[in-house]
């Protein structure tokens, strides 16, 4: 595997080096002191344990007696008091507690019995009402759907019945066309070939052949060019 990729950690060396020994600068010593946690960074430091609701409290206590204009009152001693002092723990529960959250939970039980059976009778009614409903709402439907139906029938049976009235009318006038001018003997015409102008003229044809002049085209060969075809007709063959 190549190592072409990586760094020169340790360069090469000449054999005599006169600067004396030389060390490379990852190899230098590094760190060399030790570093302790400052004060908010959770170590000894931060022994004492922050009441941070009565810090709270007094911030909003300065905040409002700032903006009121008063004075601030002295909360910033008791809670200083109050966070040095040991948090006390919750009282036991007793006898009397168990007995009232006991009820509290038989009456919550009871009240959500009763909303389901509340619940139940209102989504039966309400189905059934929705039943009757959709079958309502579905008759309505299809009679509307009838009658669009029916209409677009009697539509197009108008449609084709004034087609096929213009297109007889059309038949008869022209049947009848033909019959008032199909006839010679009424309608005489014309037999006599018209002559052209240039019948009995002494020269005629004389412009024959000009027509079939080719149109002079690019071609990018001297050998095979209109003016070579002309020199070799006239001079050469």
């Amino acid at each position: 595997m190549t190592t072409a990729h990586r760094p020169t950690f340790d360069p090469a060396r000449g054999k005599d080096a006169q600067r004396g020994p030389a060390y490379h600068q990852r190899l230098l010593p590094a760190h060399k002191v030790l570093k302790h946690r400052q004060p908010g960074q959770g170590g000894d430091a931060d022994t004492g344990i922050r009441d941070l609701r009565a810090e709270l409290l007094q911030a909003e206590a300065a905040h409002f007696a700032k903006k009121n204009g008063g004075a601030i009152t002295e909360q910033a001693d008791t809670s200083d008091n109050t966070s040095a002092a040991p948090k006390r723990l919750l009282d036991a529960p007793t006898a009397d507690d168990e007995d009232t959250e006991e009820s509290e939970a038989k009456r919550r039980r009871m009240i959500l019995e009763e909303a389901k059976d509340i619940d139940a009778d209102s989504d039966g009614s309400s189905s059934e009402s929705s039943d009757s409903d959709e079958d309502d709402d579905e008759e309505d439907e299809t009679a509307e759907l009838m009658r669009e139906l029916e209409k677009i029938k009697r539509e197009r049976a108008e449609a084709k019945a004034k087609e096929e009235a213009e297109r007889a009318a059309e038949e008869e006038e022209q049947r009848e066309f033909d019959i008032a001018r199909g006839n010679p003997l009424l309608n005489p015409k014309d037999f006599n070939l018209k002559r052209r102008w240039d019948d009995d003229v002494v020269f005629k044809n004389q412009a024959r052949g000009t027509e079939d002049k080719k149109k002079k085209e690019f071609v990018n060969d001297m050998l095979r060019s209109d003016f070579h075809k002309r020199f070799m007709g006239k001079y050469v063959r």
